[in-house]
């Protein structure tokens, strides 16, 4: 549930439940007085009529109810000699028993009573041995009751509108901050570094702004400098790839003339000139991939998208390179829309790095899932240790400390970044002792 709307709830029943106790107190201590004023104005009169009462009786009971009935406002049942007397409304058989037995007893007592939906305090007492009870109506009573228990049940009703109504307004205008706070947030996750809150009062709204905007300003310093940073990287690793791409050139030419006379060096001299071409080479391919990094980094590089089977693809790229002797292809006919060009680099490099570090039994398997098509090659080699996992396709980043290996750690990050170009990426899971599977998803 939004905190607006438990807010609102809270208030609510915050100003319900006060209501409701304060309506209930008043109603039952209003009810308790007049039931009581009542009860005391009743026994007045219950008294008075017993001191009447002696003047007719015994011998005139008729009279005497005669006399009841002149007064008003009750009605009478009179007990002589065991014989009943009353007034037109009420009999014997409607005095409540309890009552009966108190007065018998020669006590003066009183009982409330409901006779055919009206409700009467029945007040008795006795007389020169005779039994009288009155029954005074209190319909007027309760009809105040009922007045005042639907007044205070609308006024309670009422309240309660009122308060959802402020309970609303009170958590709108109270996370109005915390709105703009949220949608200020997702401004900077949106690279709008910007975006500041404005800073209203000094209450804790007004210190949470302030604190907002000065972290807003940090990070804003702080990705300018890193974006700064980058820029004169890509900008380095361009213009040191550039530089040296004419003396390498050169260098290749003459490392080619050196290997067709290779035959002809003297004995000690063809070994240090064998690594000096190898070294060659690895010089070219590094600078070859510093130029594709640049590129891809300055976004010169455009994807030729054309219906491709990845099957047939993975078989071609095996075949060209002589591995399918030693590479296991599993899977069917899978056509996409991709670059044929770029699909070829991120699968030969795949495969190349599992045959290099995994040795033989590598796999690789082509599919369609749910999420989309794949290629997924998989080594049964030593494994990659979970901390190096995150980093593997970081650029020259190495799992090897001492950077002994051939390549120039910049494989993976050119693959993902042409994954990435065609609209995928590339996933990779290991087990140290069980190997390394990585999965191209398009």
């Amino acid at each position: 549930m939004p905190l607006r709307r438990r807010l609102t709830i809270a208030f609510v029943l915050a100003v319900g439940v006060s209501a409701v106790a304060l309506a209930a107190g008043s109603y039952f201590v209003v009810r308790h007085n007049l039931l009581a004023d009542s009860v005391k104005s009743a026994s007045k009169q219950a008294r008075r009529n017993l001191e009447v009462a002696p003047t007719y009786l015994p011998g005139s009971p008729d009279r005497l109810l005669a006399a009841y009935r002149s007064t008003g406002g009750f009605e009478t049942v009179l007990v002589e000699r065991r014989q009943p007397y009353s007034s037109f409304k009420v009999r014997l058989q409607q005095v409540p028993k309890g009552l009966r037995r108190l007065v018998q007893r020669g006590d003066l007592g009183y009982q409330r009573k409901t006779i055919a939906g009206t409700h009467y305090l029945v007040v008795g007492g006795p007389s020169e041995g005779a039994e009288l009870y009155f029954f005074f109506s209190e319909r007027g009573l309760r009809h105040e009751l009922a007045v005042l228990r639907n007044i205070l049940l609308a006024g309670g009703g009422l309240l309660v509108l009122l308060a959802a109504l402020a309970g609303a307004a009170l958590a709108r205008q109270t996370l109005r901050p915390v709105a703009r706070a949220s949608a200020a947030a997702s401004s900077l996750a949106e690279g709008l570094l910007e975006t500041r809150l404005p800073v209203e009062g000094q209450d804790e709204f007004g210190a949470w702004a302030r604190a907002f905007n000065e972290m807003a300003g940090a990070l804003e310093t702080k990705i300018s400098a890193l974006s700064a940073a980058q820029a004169r990287e890509r900008r380095f690793t361009a213009d040191v790839a550039h530089e040296l791409r004419t003396p390498l050139t050169a260098l290749v030419g003459e490392a080619s003339l050196l290997g067709e006379h290779l035959e002809r060096l003297p004995a000690e001299s063809r070994r240090p000139a064998e690594l000096l071409i190898a070294d060659v080479g690895r010089l070219r391919k590094l600078v070859e991939d510093l130029m594709e990094i640049s590129r891809l980094d300055a976004g010169a590089e455009s994807v030729q998208a054309e219906p491709v089977d990845l099957a047939s693809v993975s078989a071609a790229i095996l075949r060209s390179r002589g591995w399918d002797g030693r590479v296991e292809l599993d899977g069917d006919e899978t056509v996409v829309t991709t670059d044929r060009r770029r699909l070829d680099r991120i699968v030969a490099n795949l495969v190349g790095n599992a045959l290099e570090h995994g040795g033989d039994g590598v796999t690789v398997t082509v599919g369609r899932d749910p999420t989309g098509a794949f290629v997924e090659v998989a080594d049964q080699g030593p494994g990659i240790a979970p901390e190096h996992v995150p980093h593997l396709f970081e650029r020259f980043y190495k799992a090897d400390p001492s950077r002994s290996g051939s390549g120039s750690g910049l494989g993976l990050a050119i693959a993902q970044e042409n994954a990435r170009l065609l609209g995928g990426e590339i996933h990779v899971s290991s087990e140290p002792g069980k190997g390394s599977r990585f999965t191209l998803r398009l």
